[in-house]
């Protein structure tokens, strides 16, 4: 049960991998965009432009021109940027996506830093000033825009303090401490929106658990509150978390556009950013297709956690 289990996963997973190449393929080419002229640039002659419209199989019908491009992703290949200096698409990602993997995970990270002491502390003085603050807190921070929110971090960290650089980036290949302190602001940018969402969720569901018989009957026994929130509640509590932790991993390493704009991080946001602004459909639908697959495989990991987290799943698909 459990083998047929994960191979009906991995057919599912299969085939919205395919769904996201096949509706990413259609919408790059509704932009309309000549790849001759966003290769060549204007004021060629006109020859110029119809010889690498035929080498790109510009004429020919669209349902080819996709499962040649798919066949070569299968490969490995996913073609060469249309703009100066042609380099493939796959250095390109190659070069961005640690970047916005990096932030994503550390803004993450620290989310749940703050989120999960936050939301036990909400959950243990359930309708209480406590609770209420720290709800009325999470309820700010969710409607505050990215970009405003990033802008007062860099107002205060950057500019006044002057604790932290703004635009400045050095690989982690290059220098470990630098690269987590030139990290950390965007990270936590990143991280204060998160951490109102995973407070929220793991608070309610906290509260649930912890009127469960289990747990009553722990409290009967004289267990200590502590121990009763980490050892028995927390990780029973925290599914419904753990799902939108994987969604939002998923989700970050895609759309850090503006936190990368505002840092000027050279991630897979500004990646995309620039090639749409160019017409580079060809480095668009490669960098769609690694954050699809990034995506699935994401949550593919967080669906086996489950039985982890709570034996009662686990036991339910053996």
């Amino acid at each position: 049960m459990a083998w047929r289990r994960v191979t009906n996963t991995l057919v599912d997973l299969i085939i919205v991998l395919l769904v996201v190449s096949l509706g990413t393929f259609l919408l790059v080419n509704l932009m309309g965009s000549d790849p001759a002229i966003a290769i060549l640039g204007e004021g060629y002659p006109e020859e110029e432009y119809e010889k690498i419209r035929i080498e790109l199989g510009y004429y020919d019908p669209a349902i080819v021109r996709y499962f040649s491009w798919l066949g070569s992703v299968f490969t490995g290949d996913l073609g060469t940027q249309m703009m100066p200096p042609y380099a493939p698409v796959t250095e390109r990602i190659a070069s961005a996506l640690p970047v916005s993997v990096q932030l994503a995970i550390m803004g993450i990270g620290i989310a749940l830093l703050l989120a999960i002491p936050l939301a036990m502390i909400s959950a243990y003085f359930a309708g209480g000033r406590l609770d209420r603050m720290i709800s009325a807190g999470a309820f700010g921070m969710l409607s505050i825009p990215s970009f405003l929110l990033g802008l007062i971090v860099i107002m205060v960290f950057a500019n006044w303090l002057g604790w932290f650089p703004r635009a400045e980036w050095v690989r982690i290949t290059d220098d470990f401490g630098l690269n987590l302190y030139h990290a950390l602001l965007p990270a936590l940018v990143i991280a204060l929106g998160e951490t109102a969402t995973f407070t929220r969720i793991l608070r309610n569901d906290l509260i649930m658990t912890l009127q469960e018989d289990y747990i009553l009957a722990a409290k009967a026994k004289g267990m200590s509150p502590l121990r009763i929130m980490l050892s028995d509640a927390l990780r029973p509590a925290s599914l419904s978390m753990v799902t939108i932790v994987g969604i939002s991993l998923g989700r970050l390493i895609g759309s850090t556009v503006i936190v990368e704009y505002l840092f000027a991080l050279p991630g897979m946001g500004s990646l995309v950013i620039s090639a749409a602004s160019n017409g580079d459909v060809v480095t668009i639908q490669g960098a769609v297709m690694v954050i699809a697959v990034i995506y699935v495989l994401t949550n593919l990991l967080i669906d086996f956690s489950y039985g982890r987290l709570d034996p009662r799943i686990r036991r339910a698909h053996v």
